[in-house]
């Protein structure tokens, strides 16, 4: 059997999701640590739904949201490598890329919290272009339409059913009026994330990524920018500079996953986006989900 570890990203988050591991091992510690890096705290940004003026109160500030999520995955992935459990691969969507490496000891927990910072700000400051869902749609309708309009690129290929869209407004509002799909879906983000739009931020972070040593990964990782099992460690510092502004091929990765008649994948992290997307892309695998310390086995 083949059991694969997958970590979501932004999208995923939900309050308390912090309480829910507070009693693991590391909790304290690292919510504190990232806690005094962020010069915020996290913990209780997890934990209250804050409407406020001030946006980074928000758990759903994507300055917020990477570091929040990554922290909760990692705490989680940790206590089932000290139960005794392991993946034979692993693989992340977008920020979840960054968990997935972290999860491969391709780089340290300080490393991390270090990188999602730069990254996080770094995709805010960008603040060009939307983002849009779209659910049960015709394929070849769809890559028609991306091909025929300007500044428009398919951001997350989430599964056959479900994709998201990175472009200027005005070209999403153009693709959502000649599209027939059963929903189009604005979604509330501070950019076009995965896409041309964040040509800048992502020079700049691979710029920020020559300071952090690569290591040889303990498991096989799948990265979004190149669907396929890599152990370089520097193949896979080239392929997360790359991540920013293309796309994340999650149809691709799940695929990759299934080519082994007996699949296991267990979704580390606060809910079940990738465990759903799974269900319905794949037959026949067992699915598995870890969100809380009452779930440190599968």
């Amino acid at each position: 059997m083949t059991v694969a570890w997958v970590f979501p990203g932004q999208g995923s988050q939900k309050i308390g999701m912090a309480k829910n591991i507070e009693n693991l091992p590391n909790t304290k510690e690292r919510f504190s640590y990232a806690s005094e890096i962020f010069e915020r705290n996290l913990f209780e940004i997890c934990e209250l739904n804050t409407q406020s003026n001030n946006p980074l109160s928000d758990l759903d500030d994507t300055r917020n949201t990477q570091i929040c999520l990554f922290l909760v995955e990692s705490i989680l992935l940790d206590a089932l490598k000290d139960n005794g459990f392991k993946p034979n691969i692993v693989a992340g969507h977008s920020l979840g890329e960054i968990t997935a490496l972290y999860c491969a000891d391709v780089f340290s927990f300080e490393d991390c919290v270090s990188l999602i910072k730069v990254r996080s700000q770094l995709m805010v400051n960008a603040g060009q272009g939307s983002m849009a869902a779209v659910i049960g749609f015709d394929r070849d309708q769809l890559d028609l339409l991306v091909k025929k309009i300007d500044d428009i690129v398919i951001a997350n290929d989430n599964s056959s059913s479900q994709v998201v869209l990175s472009g200027s407004k005005e070209a999403l509002d153009n693709l959502s009026r000649e599209i027939s799909c059963k929903r189009f879906l604005k979604l509330n983000v501070s950019g076009a994330f995965h896409s041309p739009f964040m040509d800048d931020p992502s020079v700049k972070f691979t710029e920020y990524l020559k300071q952090i040593k690569f290591k040889n990964p303990s498991y096989p990782v799948i990265s979004n920018y190149e669907p396929s099992l890599c152990g370089d460690p520097d193949e896979l510092k080239i392929r997360l500079e790359n991540q920013m502004c293309n796309g994340v091929r999650w149809r691709e990765t799940m695929d990759l996953m299934a080519k082994d008649s007996d699949l296991h994948i267990v979704e580390i992290g606060p809910s079940n986006v990738l465990s759903g997307l799974a269900k319905r892309h794949l037959k026949d695998v067992k699915i598995s989900q870890v969100s809380s310390s009452n779930q440190i086995t599968y």
